[in-house]
């Protein structure tokens, strides 16, 4: 397939043109060289594949089978019902809708402060730049300028008179030299097309890293809040089997309890107090983990996170399978890899094909600084190189098979990208659904557990229970209370999952100037 690209071809058409008219001064020959020069240039094709954005897939799903509008309730902050708007879009700052300001502050300072994301910044300006060098040099003809001076020695031999004696003298040389290569078959917009690929990919780099840094924010917070509250809980069961204990030991003292039940109340109250240096342990990492990813050391005090002071989002948003590749940054850094491998298929074919380089200069030599640039001491050249591959022992074919197979494999990858993206959001939504169900059955466990512990306190208290039973139940409630703490935090790690699936909205940005129907 082959692409006539005048408009790729224009800056080199200008540059040509320019150097047709100074031409004109110095020789008609030039003049006529360079204004072919321009006419072929005008009429050149880029080999290669023409890329086009692959199709989105053709469903409209991400689950089989019906998916909920809307979650049931549980009691509690975090147990509000969430209701599924497809296609809603999302804010750009998606984390404020848990209407919490310690986190809002956090996001926006790591934003700031994160030496992940000054290296993707950095990365994404050296490709700019790198795509601005090859621009220049590939499109545009090489000016440069030389001066120059040389003491030499010359003999009549050196002309075919050996009559004449040898001579020294010093030359002084001045001269502006053009070299261009005539983009001919495209190798020049291609590898260019390939560059602003690699641009293009930095740039999305550097928006999933911006979206991976708030999203590991966001749930670290919560994670810290769901830890702080375990370890609350396991505090508070603790202090009441303390208690407790405080008690079977006074009947053991009054000859009303065994030795046996002393023992297994202490052994409960010990294994209960054995979770904490684990919890503390966990609590202390996720607040390094925060400290490091807002750019500061370990040792920074972070934020006190609570998780009655987060707000359940009441409203998720659900993009449609085609929009969501728009929106997510390693769809679109696969698709812009897939981009580049296209084009290096077309610099691989080009570099079977003829290539045409013209030169010329003019300058002027003299044998004193003084009458250089005078009368008579003009001089000028152009010329034009024709290189045709001949034989390679296969060397251009191989490399134009391995760059398809880099497409095929680009392809492939993007294909992955694809179908990991949509897993991801189909894995967060059934998520959100079980979610909402497991904190409804916890919290009823919990009331449950609660309110059967404290009968069993009574009635072992009175002698109706064994005390295998007034143990039987502590452990249960421990571990209801515990559990329903887990299934509050899952509820807002998971809603904010669904907000980093969905791509994070980067596009509502104000200083975005990557939209999303750009290819």
């Amino acid at each position: 397939m082959t692409r006539c690209d005048d408009a790729a071809a224009t800056p080199a058409v200008y540059g040509l043109h320019m150097q047709c008219s100074d031409s004109r001064r110095v020789s008609g020959t030039r003049n006529s060289l360079f204004c072919v020069v321009i006419s072929v240039a005008l009429t050149a094709c880029a080999v290669g594949p023409d890329f086009h954005a692959p199709a989105p897939p053709s469903t409209e799903h991400y689950t089989p089978g019906e998916q909920p509008q809307v979650t049931v309730d549980a009691p509690g902050l975090a147990g509000k019902a969430q209701t599924f708007v497809s296609d809603r879009d999302i804010p750009a700052d998606w984390w404020t809708l848990f209407q919490s300001e310690a986190l809002d502050g956090l996001v926006r300072a790591s934003l700031r402060d994160s030496p992940t994301i000054e290296s993707a910044k950095a990365v994404l300006r050296s490709a700019q730049a790198s795509y601005e060098a090859q621009r220049g040099a590939l499109l545009v003809p090489a000016l440069d300028g030389n001066l120059g001076v040389t003491r030499q020695k010359a003999t009549g031999a050196a002309f075919g008179a050996p009559s004449i004696g040898a001579s020294e003298f010093t030359l002084y040389s001045a001269s502006v030299n053009v070299s261009y290569r005539l983009d001919l078959f495209g190798a020049s917009r291609r590898q260019l097309e390939a560059l602003r690929a690699q641009t293009s990919f930095q740039r999305w780099e550097l928006e999933a890293a911006n979206l991976s840094l708030t999203g590991n924010v966001v749930t670290t917070a919560i994670n810290v809040a769901s830890l702080r509250a375990q370890i609350e809980a396991v505090t508070d069961v603790v202090r009441s089997e303390q208690d407790q204990l405080n008690v079977v030991q006074r009947q053991f003292n009054a000859g009303g309890a065994s030795r046996a039940d002393v023992l297994a109340q202490s052994s409960q109250l010990a294994q209960t107090q054995a979770t904490l240096p684990a919890l503390e342990k966990a609590l202390a990492q996720a607040q390094h983990r925060l400290a490091v990813l807002s750019g500061q050391t370990p040792d920074t005090t972070t934020p006190t996170f609570e998780l009655e002071h987060f707000a359940l989002p009441a409203e998720l948003p659900v993009s449609v399978p085609a929009k969501l590749l728009r929106q997510r940054p390693d769809v679109q850094a696969a698709e812009a890899m897939l981009h580049q491998a296209s084009a290096q298929v077309g610099v691989a074919t080009a570099n079977m094909f003829p290539q045409l380089n013209l030169s010329g200069s003019i300058g002027s030599d003299a044998l004193t600084a003084g009458t250089l640039f005078g009368s008579g001491t003009g001089t000028w050249n152009a010329g034009a190189s024709l290189l045709q591959p001949l034989f390679h022992g296969g060397e251009l074919r191989a490399k134009r098979r391995a760059a398809l197979a880099d497409l095929d494999n680009s392809a492939a990858q993007y294909r992955q990208t694809v179908l990991t993206a949509m897993q991801d959001v189909a894995d967060t939504l059934r998520a959100l659904e079980a979610d909402a169900r497991s904190l409804r059955a916890e919290a009823a466990a919990e009331s449950l557990s609660s309110a059967s512990l404290e009968i069993t306190k009574k009635q072992f208290a009175a002698g109706g229970v064994s005390y295998v039973q007034l143990l039987i139940a502590q452990r249960q409630y421990a571990q209801a209370r515990q559990l329903r703490v887990q299934a509050e935090a899952a509820r807002y790690a998971d809603s904010a999952a669904l907000f980093q699936a969905l791509g994070g909205g980067w596009w509502n940005r104000k200083d975005q100037e990557v939209k999303v129907n750009k290819q």
